[in-house]
């Protein structure tokens, strides 16, 4: 990985630091920028900024790599969609991370909810207490961090093609990138298509399914998808293990992938995935896997599809 392959600006392959433990992220941070790694994606909500912060700054520190080298992602929470609440949601990442810019900063979800203290998802009588806070404001407050240079640039998650449209209509700075659910039994061909159209770079987060998700007995998998028999198939023609297939199929649809790990050689092991290639064949069987399934269970859907900026799968 001594050359960084990328998609525009952002590279390729990147640390996911989603559900690690912060004890654990900041060896899997150090880790990673040791061997290579360049891209390392965060968020507010997953409540381990502060480590991941530890490592970046711990390899920074003994020259194993430099600030700006690297692109660092984090999230802006769905508390933070008041439009006053945008800068201070940012300086709260940049304080945890001990950084004094963030490479993209992505809105976490078009829809706000209220601001009940700390918490993260407010709710009351069962009910999530969400905030009708247009994301169009809320885009607008995050163009201004990038005026004052506290972000290099901005972007979105888990949006869909009406809202990107119509956010695209009023942007001032146009979205870099768009980070979503992605893998075989759920490849989202129209929005990848359409983001990719618009030249705003693709990030794929679950690329293996997330299988150790803490909701797993909330959905059923089609089948476990780093055991899934075509997956297996195609590893072993390559001489290769499944999640590095995983990895190679969303590279070859240019899109970037964001694997998690905590796990040193599964961390070593999915950085090797530029040194060979999936024909068409392998390809299509892969893309044939498509179920339209996604890892999000019915009570948090049930909780979150009244919201009026709910982003209804475009699949």
């Amino acid at each position: 990985m001594a050359q960084v392959a990328r998609c525009g600006l952002v590279p390729l392959l990147g640390l996911g630091t989603w559900k690690s433990k912060p004890n654990e992220v900041q060896a899997a941070v150090e880790k990673a920028l040791a061997v290579g790694y360049k891209h390392i994606d965060g968020a507010y909500v997953y409540r381990n900024e502060t480590d991941v912060g530890k490592g970046i700054r711990s390899c920074i520190d003994q020259g194993i790599v430099r600030r700006e080298e690297l692109f660092i992602v984090t999230k802006l929470w769905n508390t933070f969609h008041e439009p006053g609440a945008v800068k201070p949601g940012c300086m709260e990442s940049l304080s945890s991370l001990g950084l004094s810019y963030i490479d993209l900063y992505l809105m976490h979800s078009p829809m706000g909810f209220q601001k009940v203290g700390d918490e993260l998802f407010p709710e009351k009588d069962g009910q999530r207490l969400t905030s009708d806070v247009d994301y169009i404001d809320t885009w607008k407050a995050m163009e201004n961090l990038v005026d004052e240079g506290l972000v290099k640039s901005i972007g979105v998650s888990n949006f869909n093609i009406t809202q990107l449209e119509r956010l695209l209509s009023v942007a001032r700075i146009k979205p870099l990138a768009i980070q979503i659910e992605l893998h075989p039994y759920f490849t989202r061909d129209k929005l990848v298509q359409y983001c990719q159209d618009k030249g705003i770079t693709v990030v794929a987060y679950s690329p293996f399914g997330a299988p150790d998700r803490e909701f797993k007995n909330e959905v059923k998998d089609p089948c476990v998808l780093l055991q899934d028999p075509v997956v297996a198939a195609i590893a072993k023609k390559h001489g290769r293990t499944s999640a590095q297939v995983l990895l190679r199929y969303h590279i070859q649809r240019g899109i970037a992938v964001i694997p998690k790990s905590v796990t040193p050689a599964r961390i070593v092991e999915n950085a090797k995935v530029f040194d060979f290639q999936l024909d068409k064949e392998d390809y299509d069987q892969l893309a044939g896997l498509n179920k339209n399934w996604s890892i999000l269970p019915a009570s948090m859907v049930a909780k979150l599809q009244k919201h009026k900026y709910f982003p209804k799968s475009d699949d």
